[in-house]
């Protein structure tokens, strides 16, 4: 069977945490960190990125084969491993950086991002607050952001924050585990 390679862009607090979730997803060829939706001129930095001024979101790029899982089903693991009903905020992560946002590709993927979070509004109390925007420029994040949590699993931060999304993502969705 032929691949269907496509690409998402979405961002869901820190991307350390989405990169980890969706490097376990079965179809998932890719995940890259980066920033994206800002207001600045050029590459911004992991600095300029944390003072909140730039505009630009932690954000995750992943490529996945379409045939293996669907854009659909890559959006309802993302809505369902990180809070999408705080606003500009991920646990003790606060500010426009860590916004719950989808980047869509094409007009195909807004119309599924709408869909989606109109079915897995159902599953939450508060009101879903996930940005859909077309996708503006991406910026790779800088090396060391890169397969972070597999890099550092025993730092503090992935112990306490990431481990947990791990294991909500094993919880809800383990049939699309690779």
């Amino acid at each position: 069977m032929s691949k269907n390679i496509q690409v998402t862009t979405v961002g869901g607090g820190c991307f350390w945490c989405t990169e980890a979730v969706f490097q376990k997803v079965k179809g998932v060829e890719k995940v890259v960190s980066g920033y994206a939706g800002g207001n600045v001129p050029g590459k911004p930095t992991y600095r300029e990125i944390c003072s909140g001024l730039t505009g630009h979101a932690e954000v995750i790029q992943v490529t996945f084969d379409a045939n293996m899982i669907s854009f659909e089903d890559i959006l309802v693991i993302f809505l369902t491993t990180h809070n999408p009903t705080t606003l500009n905020r991920q646990g003790a992560d606060v500010g426009t950086q860590y916004r719950s946002v989808i980047f869509f590709h094409n007009e195909v993927q807004q119309e599924i991002a709408l869909k989606t979070i109109q079915k897995v509004q159902a599953f939450y109390t508060d009101k879903i607050v996930t940005e859909i925007s077309p996708l503006p420029i991406f910026y790779e994040a800088e090396d060391y952001h890169q397969n972070y949590y597999q890099n550092n699993k025993t730092q503090g931060y992935c112990e306490y924050v990431i481990t947990p999304k791990l294991a909500t993502l094993r919880k809800l969705h383990a049939d699309k585990l690779a």
